[in-house]
């Protein structure tokens, strides 16, 4: 191992390390994006607790009105909850502003933030979800879906972003982005 993998400040621990070198050989044998999917859940768990991941695939097209973003998830670590297939529709909010227009990072921390920035929170209140961390993939300049993960807790430490910034990044090659994915979204 080299000296930089032992540094402890490379993402806070070698246990961080050694989880991520096991997660990229076991993402070298998956059969498929279902089984990867599942082993960068697993990683997510360790380094995030308890909480939900989640992929919104951006199926958004032509004949969708301007401004708005139309997702549909593609993978869900609660199916029963938050069922894959599942569609959404989002518009011109900091968050979509973010992921979408700026392709950025979007942290969220504290139930009263969750509930102004999800539509979606009174499903996830009763989960006990208080943050989270949206990653844009993307494809040139254009997020073609979002890596999404809720915990039960009140916030997250820089090293956590990181980790699950190279999780989506792990994630990236097994999800493909919509055929037909065509948006416009206006942000000043």
């Amino acid at each position: 191992m080299s000296p930089q993998r032992n540094h402890p400040a490379a993402l806070g621990s070698t246990l961080d390390l050694a989880l991520f070198d096991n997660l990229l050989d076991a993402l070298a044998e998956a059969p498929d994006a279902e089984a990867a999917l599942r082993q960068i859940d697993f990683c997510r768990r360790i380094l995030a607790g308890p909480g939900i991941f989640s992929i919104q695939l951006n199926v958004t097209t032509r004949d969708d009105p301007r401004n708005e973003i139309h997702l549909q998830r593609f993978y869900s670590s609660r199916g029963d909850r938050f069922p894959v297939q599942g569609r959404k529709r989002k518009t011109l909010t900091p968050w979509t502003e973010s992921l979408f227009a700026k392709g950025q990072v979007f942290v969220t921390e504290g139930s009263e933030a969750l509930e102004q920035t999800f539509d979606d929170f009174a499903q996830m209140r009763p989960l006990g979800l208080n943050a989270a961390v949206n990653v844009p993939l993307m494809k040139e300049r254009m997020c073609y879906a979002t890596f999404n993960v809720f915990g039960t807790r009140g916030g997250w430490q820089p090293s956590e972003v990181l980790a699950l910034r190279l999780l989506a990044l792990s994630a990236a090659r097994w999800v493909a982005p919509s055929p037909t994915l065509f948006y416009t979204l206006d942000a000043d």
